[in-house]
């Protein structure tokens, strides 16, 4: 048998279509959005390639594992197309419309598979954020007489505004979060690893996350546990060095719920703190209130960070600010999806508008040599209304809670 006779797309309609995440008025509201700004800017055809776009705009979350994935839309078409390793799990998890998959018989079958679905000549939206330079070359000589244009930017903002369904969803991960930040307390003891506190968190989070969405997905959620010099990032991954007295712990829980992100961030320490340390503790705590306090619709982003920023540097503590004070949540991930327009920086001026959904995450470092070394982080995530926010995340923070004895 010839693979090159062997058919390049194929369909693989296999089994049921699942229970969805949201339901199909809310995806087909997401749509229409789309498809309304299609014909504002004269877009004829978007292909999304990202995890977060994908995601947002069907349901599904992609493995890459070096292949590519696409949603293609039209005024008239709606396709997913993916790889034939996925089998039909993607065809059951898309709901509005076609899923066209890909085979490996032949090289760039998953451009072939584009060109089935777009006409000649249109112009096309695509993610100028996340599209390699390799990949739009190909992309420009499979149209050659297409014009392009980013659908990257336009649609960051439609999903910075959540829905009343996207909100639940962000308040269920926000709980689940919390009951992995407790298990994750009662871990901690003097001798115990990173990575076992860690695991005790991570499964009591993919537990309740089963329990709360049955029908959905298990993937991705994690735990980033610190300890000791390994606070001094945000993103630092868990180890096995082993809890001493009077280590200073970071616990960062991120439940994951169909590609939506939510997360619970601490600063702890093991059985005893040093008056430095407590000193800065409650630095990064002050500010962490204050921002919680400045949420609110109306409010620049911008102004957010300028403000905080003064308290930092009254206590001449601005210079180990290691990153902005929060940022916005939906379908994102350690690997995927930011909003970069929605950010506590000193260079966004986004205003605040009911339905985001952000949180206030100072945080400040200090490297070893100093008194009170080591990294200091809360987290809370709000979200916005019509006249405040609301605080979805319970887990309580500061010395007076957060000091481990045992």
């Amino acid at each position: 048998m010839n693979p090159q006779n062997m058919p390049r797309t194929i369909e693989i309609p296999n089994g049921q279509k699942v229970v969805a995440t949201f339901s199909k008025q809310e995806l087909s509201n997401r749509l229409a959005k789309l498809r309304a700004h299609m014909a504002a800017a004269s877009v004829d055809a978007v292909v999304f390639t990202s995890y977060h776009n994908i995601n947002y705009f069907s349901d599904f979350v992609y493995c890459r594992f070096g292949r590519d994935y696409g949603l293609v839309v039209t005024q008239a078409t709606y396709t997913t197309v993916t790889a034939n390793i996925d089998g039909g799990q993607p065809f059951r998890r898309n709901q509005l419309g076609d899923n066209l998959v890909y085979t490996d018989w032949q090289k760039g079958n998953f451009f072939v598979a584009l060109k089935n679905l777009i006409k000649p000549g249109s112009r096309i939206g695509v993610e100028y954020d996340h599209m390699p330079l390799a990949t739009m070359d190909i992309v420009k000589a499979t149209f050659p007489t297409s014009e392009f244009t980013d659908i990257g930017v336009p649609t960051m903002q439609m999903r910075m505004i959540k829905s009343a369904e996207e909100i639940e969803v962000i308040k269920h991960g926000s709980r689940i979060g919390d009951i992995g930040g407790a298990a994750i307390r009662d871990a901690i003891a003097v001798g115990v690893p990173e990575y076992e506190v860690a695991l005790a968190g991570t499964q009591a989070m993919i537990r309740e996350i089963a329990k709360t969405f049955p029908d959905g997905e298990l993937m991705d959620t994690w735990v980033w546990f610190q300890s000791g010099m390994n606070t001094d990032g945000a993103h630092n991954p868990v180890t096995s060095r082993k809890i001493e007295a009077g280590d200073i712990l970071s616990l960062n829980c991120f439940p994951m719920i169909a590609g939506y992100y939510t997360a619970l961030e601490r600063t702890l320490f093991s059985d005893h703190a040093s008056d430095r340390h407590l000193e800065l503790w409650e630095i990064n705590c002050k500010v962490h209130r204050r921002g919680l306090e400045l949420v609110k619709p109306g409010v620049k982003c911008s102004d957010v960070a300028h403000e905080l920023n003064e308290i930092f540097a009254e206590h001449d503590v601005l210079q180990y600010r290691t990153f902005g004070y929060g940022h916005s949540f939906g379908t994102l991930s350690h690997y995927y999806g930011r909003e970069a327009g929605l950010e506590f920086r000193e260079d966004v001026d986004t205003v605040l508008e009911p339905g985001m959904v952000v949180s206030i995450e100072p945080m400040i470092m200090l490297p070893e040599g100093m008194a009170g070394a080591g990294g200091y982080r809360e987290h809370d995530i709000l979200v916005v209304g019509e006249e405040g926010a609301e605080n979805i995340t319970k887990f309580p923070f500061g010395p007076e809670h957060n000091i481990i004895k045992g």
